[in-house]
């Protein structure tokens, strides 16, 4: 019998993975959904309405709405901030990824799972994904053909490593979580709709520390991109502060966050890149479910033009449609994470910044629509000077 080749082979069963398995399965395409069933990733969980309009995803995955957001200065004051007529919603990651991953299957999509070895090719010049057949590394390898493979095998992706020219120039935050059962009552220290945000050296010499309520869990974790900083050691502490080190431990997960896009996400050949494998995590708030979802839909759509056209050059449109859409956001966040983020000082003012309405408002204005406002010109120009009295310290935190 004559072997079966694959129009995609997608490596990554998380949101990016199962997002673009999904799009090109319901466009009639062969596709193989290769998934490691034992990673972990810590996050938050944090998605805006947007992406449920956008990806046709239920408002029965939330486990939890967010009316407001609490920003904790490094000396401790408090900077609560409204959603405004929005949500936040917040899932589950396990229930979250499966139902996508499922959804992907229910459209076409075949379903292994093991992980990515390498890219090989055979005589006729189709590419071949080697993998393993079972739950670990260390299992037999088997392999499938492919005539296009997207990676979105997260931060440390072997797809990007060993497939794409300077996927080696990634940098991350190294982020830990504690998913603990959440109080059942509510108190200074805890909302079950309030996220909290903690930006105090101690917690993140260089990120910020988090408890994000997941309805009957939490998620309480810290992100930093210093070696040697004690992730578990802050989380400890930030639990002892608030009270939740009486709150049982469910589970612990620990994985590195990229925070840029990679300068190339394909190789011009058969291969291309989606979510954190691109690098694909917004700056400074760390917010990367709805850009994955994103880039998995953009390299779909470039799979599917390489397919139609026969020239592998449509791969290069993933990277290039995402950064004309979103591209400026991180620009922006980027520039704030590098000033903002870097000592005690900084961030007492970045927090006084954020108690102003106008930056507020259009903060969520962004969150919500996943793009820069400049409907409000006259507010832009407050928050500039207001960011410039901030910045030369002519007002007071």
């Amino acid at each position: 019998m004559t072997e079966m080749t694959y129009d995609v082979v997608v490596v990554g069963g998380g949101p990016a993975g199962a997002t673009a398995a999904h799009e090109l399965a319901r466009r009639g395409r062969s596709v193989l959904l290769l998934d490691r069933a034992w990673r972990v990733k810590p996050c938050g969980g944090a998605v805006p309405p947007q992406l449920l309009t956008d990806f046709e995803v239920p408002e029965s995955l939330l486990v939890a709405r967010i009316n407001e957001a609490r920003m904790i200065s490094p000396k401790g004051r408090n900077v609560d901030i409204p959603v405004g007529p929005g949500f936040v919603g917040m899932v589950d990651r396990d229930v979250f990824d499966e139902w996508l991953r499922a959804r992907a299957a229910a459209a076409g999509a075949a379903r292994r799972t093991g992980a990515f070895i390498r890219r090989e090719h055979d005589a006729d010049g189709v590419a071949r994904v080697v993998y393993t057949d079972g739950r670990s590394r260390h299992g037999a390898e088997q392999s499938v053909r492919a005539r296009f493979i997207i990676g979105a095998d997260g931060a440390l992706s072997q797809v990007a490593r060993q497939c794409i020219p300077r996927a080696d120039e990634g940098k991350f935050v190294f982020a830990y979580h504690e998913i603990v059962e959440s109080p059942t009552v509510d108190s200074e220290a805890f909302a079950h709709d309030r996220c909290d945000v903690y930006y105090q050296s101690p917690l993140s010499p260089d990120f910020y520390a988090w408890i994000f309520p997941h309805g009957k869990t939490t998620s309480i974790g810290t992100g930093s991109l210093q070696k040697g900083f004690s992730l578990k050691g802050s989380v400890a502490r930030l639990r002892e502060a608030t009270g939740l080190d009486q709150a049982r431990t469910i589970r612990t997960e620990g994985a590195p966050i990229p925070l840029h896009p990679l300068p190339i996400w394909d190789d011009g050949k058969e291969v291309v890149l989606a979510g954190d494998a691109a690098g694909v995590v917004a700056p400074a708030s760390g917010e990367g479910i709805f850009y994955a979802m994103t880039g998995g839909r953009l390299a779909a759509d470039a799979v599917e033009a390489a397919l139609a056209t026969r020239s592998a050059r449509a791969l290069a449109s993933a990277r290039k449609r995402f950064m004309r859409a979103h591209g400026q956001v991180f620009w922006v966040l980027d520039i704030m994470q590098r000033f903002w983020y870097t000592d005690d000082d900084r961030r007492e003012r970045f927090v006084a910044i954020c108690r102003d309405e106008d930056v507020q408002r259009l903060t969520f204005d962004a969150y919500m629509r996943k793009r820069l406002v400049r409907a409000k010109p006259l507010s832009h120009v407050r928050i500039f000077f207001k960011n410039l009295a901030h910045l030369t310290g002519l007002a007071t935190t």
